[in-house]
């Protein structure tokens, strides 16, 4: 199954990078907003599981994670074919291959796990009428954008992110890709109080990958013996993620994903921010955040 990387016989100079449109004041690339139709349409199934995140937040981990419960912890199983076809990002589309790629997400075969980065309001409304599962993970906004800004880099198919100041500046004001990263984590935290949404933090399962699996594990009605649990902590560590083909995406081509800017995992680590901030940037960024999340019960930590 494919979604958005059916790149077989893609010539380099046919990934341009895009532009953005909005769906309902939230920017997209153009692929995505011409075919929005079709993406709210999607059609989920009760026995359906979502992994949600603002993009950088750990979205790859979380699947690997949830991958490796679901087939109790067997690296091999896991070796099948890499995460992007395992779990397909459903509003994920390049120029002339939506209509494929949503068709075969929906003859997959059940229980299906599938990826999104979409806001929580722009969800397709069948997940919410199937009650379906939903896992979400947030993580802090500093290491988020710093994530972020090597991934426009690096991914030829974002648009251009221009320089560190510039990118800073569009991800305070929500003009990139999937929108405001304040109104993503609050409007996700909200809507655990009424739905079946495990919402997790990045920096809780670097802290204790075991206890975040376990969450994990028990919210997907899984039972993980001891053994099981230390293998799936061992085989999603970042180092033996990053060496791993399945999930560094070294399988995409290097005209769409060039990992000679910026290999796609790339540090893994909470507090990278320090290296790209100044000062004045990182107290802004604590100011805004200070205000934007107040009227919430979320927090976040910038470092452990």
């Amino acid at each position: 199954m494919d979604i958005g990387f059916n790149l077989e016989g893609l010539e380099p100079t046919s990934v341009k990078r895009s532009k953005l449109m909005e769906v309902e004041g939230v920017p997209f690339p153009s692929d995505i907003a011409e075919n929005w139709g079709l993406i709210r349409a999607f059609q989920a199934r009760p026995d359906d599981l979502l992994i949600c995140t603002y993009p950088k937040a750990g979205t790859t981990w979380m699947q690997e994670i949830v991958d490796m419960i679901q087939h109790g912890g067997d690296p091999q199983e896991c070796a099948r074919a890499p995460i992007y076809k395992r779990m397909p990002f459903i509003e994920i589309c390049l120029p002339r291959r939506i209509n494929s790629g949503l068709e075969e997400v929906e003859v997959m075969p059940s229980p299906r796990t599938l990826k999104t980065h979409l806001p929580v309001q722009l969800l397709p409304p069948s997940f919410w009428e199937h009650n379906c599962k939903i896992i979400y993970v947030a993580r802090n906004a500093k290491d988020n954008m710093v994530s972020y800004f090597h991934f426009h880099k690096m991914n030829q198919w974002m648009p251009e992110p221009g320089n560190w100041d510039h990118f800073l500046e569009n991800f305070l004001t929500g003009k990139i890709p999937w929108g405001s990263w304040f109104d993503h984590v609050r409007g996700w935290w909200d809507a655990k109080e009424r739905y079946p949404i495990l919402y997790l933090f990045y920096e809780d399962i670097k802290e204790d990958p075991a206890r975040e699996i376990q969450k994990v594990a028990q919210f997907l009605g899984f039972k993980l013996p001891e053994q099981v649990l230390n293998r799936i902590v061992h085989h999603t560590k970042f180092e033996n993620m990053k060496a791993n083909p399945m999930a560094n995406y070294t399988t995409v081509p290097s005209c769409f994903l060039d990992q000679t800017v910026s290999p796609f995992m790339r540090k893994g680590i909470v507090g990278d921010w320090k290296e790209h901030f100044t000062a004045a940037q990182s107290e802004r960024l604590d100011d805004i955040c200070a205000r934007e999340l107040r009227a919430s019960s979320l927090s976040f930590r910038t470092e452990l």
